[in-house]
């Protein structure tokens, strides 16, 4: 028997071309979604190189509206997004102080664990859909192999016909809805774990910058609070 999709496609019944018809949606939707991912991380990456570059001089002079600018700047970037945030929620923490609990560096830090949540979410944007495919593709084939067997069958129960030669074709039509539900999750599952590494990678990098950071607004935090106690001394002995 010739390989003839178009064949195959004919032959079919109606409910195994719903099957047939749902795999290529799934397949399309895995093909849309790695696309995205694709450009989404790549433009990332390299914007966040930028910044990084950027970043670096404003952080060692501590230049929060550089900082805050070259966030603004570098909008794609997942590194931008947290750094920006972060002194943003830093600086209006030092002109709400006094009127909070929480001093400006903890308002920081916990702005900071938002953000990479939020980030974090956003990194695997889709890849829920991906895995789900991926686990669902193959019984979806399965379904269509059972389907297109019965209807195999049924042929021969309306025709009267018998033996091997007679249910084969139709056995072998019906085993590509498996062959085609193998060929949609088998890719999922790649694209998924290779994107959930690729954001496992993200998160610990963010991770490590918010820390380095948190660390330099602790000492500029510091640092104010040292002016502030040496102002005030230096009034003291003015007075007395």
């Amino acid at each position: 028997m010739a390989f003839d999709l178009g064949h195959i496609w004919t032959s079919m019944s109606l409910l195994s071309k719903v099957v047939a018809v749902w795999l290529f949606i799934y397949g399309v939707v895995v093909i849309g979604v790695t696309i995205e991912r694709l450009l989404a991380l790549g433009r990332s990456a390299s914007q966040s190189r930028l910044f990084a570059q950027a970043a670096v001089p404003l952080i060692e002079r501590w230049s929060s509206e550089g900082l805050i600018q070259a966030a603004d700047q570098h909008r794609a970037s997942a590194l931008a997004r947290l750094f920006g945030a972060v002194v943003r929620r830093f600086e209006r923490g030092l002109q709400e102080e006094g009127t909070t609990r929480l001093s400006p560096v903890e308002l920081a830090r916990n702005e900071a664990e938002r953000q990479r949540e939020a980030i974090g979410h956003d990194l695997r944007r889709g890849l829920g859909i991906v895995a789900s495919i991926g686990s669902t593709a193959p019984f979806v084939g399965l379904l269509g192999t059972v389907l297109g067997i019965i209807a195999a069958f049924q042929g021969i129960a309306a025709t009267g016909g018998g033996g091997l030669g007679a249910v084969s074709a139709g056995i072998a039509e019906a085993l590509i809805e498996t062959a085609f539900g193998l060929m949609v999750a088998i890719p999922s599952v790649l694209v998924y774990n290779y994107f959930m590494g690729r954001a496992n990678t993200v998160e610990l990098t963010l991770e490590r910058s918010a820390s380095e950071l948190l660390e330099e607004i602790d000492a500029q935090y510091d640092s104010t609070d040292d002016e502030h106690v040496g102002d005030g001394y230096e009034e003291e002995e003015a007075a007395a």
